[in-house]
């Protein structure tokens, strides 16, 4: 088994976005805020601040390196190691074990028309199902 670190930023229509919402909220600070609650209104747009320069550096910044994700991946044999640690069938961390015959079926046909699964898997996870009836 592989395993590969993989790092991510955000994207810049999110950076973009979360700068000009960042500025809203400064000039809120500064016309509203300051002026009506004083000492809260200098903190608040101190923070608005700190918030878009953020977003900024974490979008446009040259150094920045987003979070680290560990993927691990297969190995020769076809098998991870996580593999064997997980439930044998589950899916949005319910087991499929959980819910009746008819529940797992309309999840089955749900995961076949998404794409997620091909017929072939389908038809056998299908009659897996229907034989522990």
């Amino acid at each position: 088994m592989r395993k590969r670190k993989v790092t991510y930023r955000p994207g810049k229509a999110q950076g973009i976005f979360g700068i000009v919402w960042g500025c809203v909220f400064i000039l809120i600070g500064l016309v509203v805020v300051v002026p009506a609650a004083g000492a809260f209104g200098l903190l608040w747009t101190a923070m608005a601040v700190g918030i878009t320069a953020m977003n900024a550096y974490q979008s446009f910044g040259k150094k920045y390196r987003g979070p680290e994700i560990h993927i691990e991946e297969e190995d020769e044999e076809g098998s991870a190691a996580w593999d064997a640690a997980a439930p044998a069938e589950s899916h949005d961390h319910i087991p499929s074990t959980a819910l009746d015959a008819k529940g797992r079926l309309e999840q089955l046909e749900s995961l076949k028309s998404a794409g997620l699964i091909t017929h072939e898997e389908y038809q056998k996870k299908r009659e897996e199902i229907l034989r522990g009836l």
